[in-house]
């Protein structure tokens, strides 16, 4: 069987600030996935070009960048530049990525926010 990236669009939840959430602030993110819809660490390491990020606030691209695997099972939303534009998933090898499901990323500066995961497709 052939391990085929995803597109995963992932848009801001409720929270403070955002009662509704805001569909027009979130990530883009393109990687492999497993069965379950979990990130497949073996595939995503075999080509990790392919695994990229793009981070966007108010429909307008902000960053790009690649998704990285790093020690201790953590996943790093790395931008070029400043480490401070660096994001880092909240057990994101754990979570499922299917549409309807929460995720949560820890921004450069420090700040939780909670995600909701749009839509899934085959790049």
């Amino acid at each position: 069987m052939t391990v085929r990236p995803r597109h995963i669009r992932l848009g801001l939840a409720r929270e403070p600030g955002h009662p509704h959430g805001d569909a027009r602030t979130g990530y883009d993110i393109i990687a492999f996935l497993d069965e379950e819809g979990r990130l497949d660490l073996a595939a995503c390491r075999a080509q990790p070009a392919r695994c990229r990020v793009r981070r966007f606030v108010q429909n307008a691209t902000v960053a790009t960048g690649q998704l990285r695997h790093t020690t201790g099972d953590r996943w790093i939303l790395d931008f070029p530049g400043s480490d401070r534009q660096d994001a880092t998933g909240f057990r994101l090898g754990e979570e499922r990525f299917v549409a309807g499901e929460y995720v949560s990323i820890i921004a450069g500066d420090g700040a939780a926010h909670t995600y909701l995961v749009e839509r899934v497709a085959e790049v």
